[in-house]
């Protein structure tokens, strides 16, 4: 069997002749550097879906759990302080329940989507495999835009939260006040300045600042519980006032699940912690078919990260609710947005607040480490393989510039308003959670598992109150999705015209019984004829047969082999293409291939034929009846319509060299 893998739109040169690569830069310089360490598109690919695995280093799941955890636990900079404003002296039984869905629900959802989907495409790849077609493409855009919404303002947002920590230390200088959009733009690109680096340079950098920020949280906290048990009527007041304002503790629990929705920030880091799968090292017996270590090590990954969050979650509302003001935290307050911030200022004093002030800044700038890397694993996998991105995105330098000039815009749009941004981040966040508990409890019903599938449909429906609720509290969340998903499906679609005249096939391999019709009919002359077949009796070929002899005035019938391509999904853009040999009615060889598009598998079939015999073929086409513009938009949407100019028109492109390019006739 013969495999030719195709690059960068043409296949591998013949013998003497130069070819690019797409996972080889194209000479140095800046495109060089750009583009270097791009992933070669392989004939057998290590990843799902056609896409290899990233070749960057593997890491130790607690190291990567740090580049997640900057932002799931970078929250805690903002965490506490809204849900003192969204539940008030609630605020801790408020957050005991978004506490039981985290572990009782959020945690269990997302061990499964590591299970179901280990390469790092989340829940989108779970829910992709149910739909084919367009719609299914449409789709995952869909979902790509709130996890474009997630991920983007997780970076715009912290770091202008960030900023917010910056200017309210009393030992800035007061010039700095009102630059908050400078910056955080300053902010955002340090952050994409690290990602040009590389991802172990990240990783590195996010363990730092996890480490710190964790345990200057744990002192802030231990002695905030110190006072809250030392100081003598600091509970009873409280009590006495959750007593006075609702009544009974059923009631308090009935309020608690009504507010507890606008807590749902705190737990922004699941759908970044399977994302960055691809980044966890594993066991040396993984296989990239069935990665059980790795599988094993992101659920140790996922479970970690959430009771650590859980327990600083619960204590931290704990000590703000009773020892800060009420009024502290209104619009303007000392401790809005800053709660622990406060608190540390307050009773550690202005040195060890300035220190947590450091890192808080710190972790909040580096919180979009996690978003960058999540994005950098997702584009590459949908986007490229659909048509629908430019080759190029599969780098990961071109992309951090990309995304970091996304996050500049939408800083300069919002800015650098955190409260602006908190309902596209809470929104993004609650539809992708949304998503993957449906995910698994699909994936549940269709494993057999009764009880799995009620309890994980449980989960969705809790979600789905959850977005709904977010949703109606604060709608700019889904508008500024919806502004997402238009931008995506845009860039998109004028992408996948772009790109329609590339070869599409990732490689080409052909049978014994293809290879056999070549060899016998390199020795003379090689003619193909596209055929669109019927009923693939004798008699059409014997009709086919006739009318290209008379068409192109062939002096003869002999060496023609029919070629039939059958169109699936023309959704699809990449695929292997393989071709089959038969013999029909005992005389008549076909070679028969599957694709998502007939003109391009037709030019890939060909340049394979030509740099597989060393013979320039011939292949010859009728014309199509009906409009041009209506048989364009068939090739584009169906795979179909006027085929023989479009062939010519991939080959051209493929095959810049008139003497070494296929001939194309049409009759």
């Amino acid at each position: 069997m013969s495999n030719t893998v195709v690059r960068e739109g043409r296949p591998d040169a013949r013998p003497g002749q130069q070819s690019g690569t797409s996972g080889s830069p194209d000479g140095g310089g800046l495109r060089g550097w750009l583009l270097a360490g791009t992933p070669s598109r392989s004939p057998h690919p290590a990843g799902p879906y056609g896409e290899p695995e990233p070749e960057h280093p593997r890491h130790p799941w607690w190291r990567v759990m740090c580049l997640t955890g900057v932002d799931y636990f970078s929250t805690l900079g903002y965490q506490p302080g809204i849900a003192a404003l969204a539940a008030g002296l609630l605020s801790p039984l408020a957050t005991l329940v978004l506490v039981g869905l985290t572990l009782l629900g959020a945690l269990p959802v997302y061990r499964r989507v590591a299970e179901e989907s280990p390469h790092g495409e989340g829940s989108i790849a779970m829910l992709e495999r149910l739909l084919s077609y367009w719609k299914g493409k449409l789709f995952v855009l869909v979902l790509l835009g709130f996890a474009a919404t997630d991920f983007l303002i997780t970076m715009t947002l912290s770091a202008a939260d960030a900023t917010a920590h910056i200017v309210e230390n009393p030992h800035v200088p007061t010039a700095l006040h009102g630059q908050e959009v400078a910056i955080t733009l300053v902010l955002l690109g340090a952050l994409g300045a690290v990602f040009l680096r590389g991802f172990t340079e990240a990783i590195g950098v996010a363990v730092a600042l996890v480490a710190a920020y964790l345990a200057l949280n744990l002192v802030v906290v231990s002695v905030g519980l110190w006072h809250v048990a030392t100081s003598p009527g600091v509970v009873g007041d409280w009590t006495t006032a959750l007593t006075a304002q609702h009544g009974s503790p059923l009631a308090m629990v009935g309020v608690a699940l009504l507010v507890f929705p606008k807590l749902a920030l705190g737990m922004s880091g699941f759908e970044t912690g399977v994302a960055v799968m691809p980044q966890v090292r594993g066991a040396e017996g993984d296989t990239e078919a069935r990665p059980a270590g790795r599988i094993r090590d992101t659920k140790k990954l996922l479970t970690t990260a959430a009771l650590v969050m859980s327990v600083f979650l619960v204590t931290s509302s704990i000590v703000t609710t009773l020892l800060i003001p009420p009024e502290a935290f209104e619009p303007g307050g000392p401790a809005n947005g800053r709660a622990l911030a406060y608190l540390a200022h307050d009773y550690l004093g202005n040195a060890f607040g300035t220190v947590y002030d450091l890192s808080t800044i710190a972790i909040l700038w580096f919180a979009g480490a996690s978003a960058m890397a999540g994005m950098l694993n997702l584009i590459p996998r949908y986007l490229p393989r659909y048509g629908m991105a430019p080759d190029w995105s599969r780098a990961v330098r071109p992309l951090v510039l990309v995304l970091t000039g996304v996050a500049f815009l939408v800083t300069w749009i919002f800015q650098a308003d955190v409260d602006a941004q908190g309902g596209a981040y809470a929104t993004g966040v609650l539809v992708l959670m949304t998503s993957a508990a449906v995910a698994v409890t699909l994936a549940a019903r269709r494993a057999g598992q009764r009880k799995r599938t009620v309890a994980f449909a449980l989960i969705s429906a809790v979600f789905v109150y959850t977005t709904i609720d977010n949703v109606v509290e604060r709608p700019d969340g889904v508008k500024i999705g919806a502004c997402f998903i238009a931008a995506i499906i845009l860039v998109s679609l004028v992408s996948r015209v772009r790109r329609a005249f590339e070869l599409r096939a990732v490689s080409v391999e052909l049978d014994a019984t293809a290879e056999r019709f070549l060899r016998d009919c390199a020795r003379r002359q090689i003619r193909l004829v596209a055929n669109e077949s019927d009923d693939r009796g004798r008699a059409e070929y014997e009709s086919k047969t006739r009318q290209v002899v008379h068409d192109h005035d062939l002096r003869e019938e002999g060496d023609v082999l029919f070629v039939e391509v059958t169109v699936r999904d023309p959704s699809d853009f990449e695929s292997t293409l393989r071709v089959h040999g038969e013999v029909l009615h005992d005389s008549y060889r076909v070679l028969t291939c599957e694709s998502s598009s007939v003109p391009n598998a037709l030019a890939a079939l060909l340049l394979h034929v030509r740099d597989r015999t060393g013979v320039v073929p011939h292949i010859y086409f009728e014309w199509t009846e009906g409009n041009p513009v209506t048989q364009f938009l068939r090739f584009l949407f169906f795979g179909a319509g006027e085929v023989a100019p479009v062939t010519r028109e991939v080959l051209r492109r493929a095959e810049p060299d008139r003497t070494h390019r296929p001939h194309v006739h049409v009759g």
